[in-house]
């Protein structure tokens, strides 16, 4: 798991109380689901993301911060686990997710729109939990008024 290398990360984005290692999911009922994550916000990071990755849990993952809203695209070249890539604006409001995205697979993978930010997370955890379009992720980055 990537536990090890996410609690360090966590501990050292405590800013002000702003957990910059924590991602909470919130969707349409109202449910909250909180995932620790590894933030990718330079090019070296957001290239590299998962991969290599052989193990992730389920309440893991990595936040992509592409710093303003564009169109962005993916693909799972040198991923082996399957993920869910959740698609979101500045706000933190989900504008499209793509779920269990195949291994090795070079398939581009675009967002709807322009967004900032990408959660990758466990495939098929989107469906588990409800996740949706719509929906919104709340993290100290977002523009949320949080």
């Amino acid at each position: 798991m990537i536990a090890s290398v996410l609690a360090p990360l966590a501990l050292a984005g405590c800013m002000g109380g702003a957990d910059e290692g924590t991602v909470i999911a919130r969707t349409a009922d109202g449910s909250e689901h909180r995932f620790a994550v590894q933030i990718a916000d330079t090019q070296d990071s957001r290239r590299q993301g998962l991969m290599f990755v052989t193990e992730l849990g389920a309440n893991e993952g990595m936040l992509f911060d592409f710093k303003e809203e564009r169109q962005v695209a993916f693909w799972m070249q040198n991923t082996l686990i399957p993920l869910d890539m959740i698609f979101a604006r500045s706000d933190g409001t989900i504008a499209n997710v793509h779920a269990n995205a195949r291994p090795r697979d070079t398939t581009s993978i675009p967002s709807d729109g322009a967004v900032q930010f990408v959660l990758e997370i466990p495939g098929g955890r989107s469906a588990e939990i409800g996740l949706k379009a719509g929906d919104t992720l709340v993290h100290p980055r977002m523009n949320a008024g949080e």
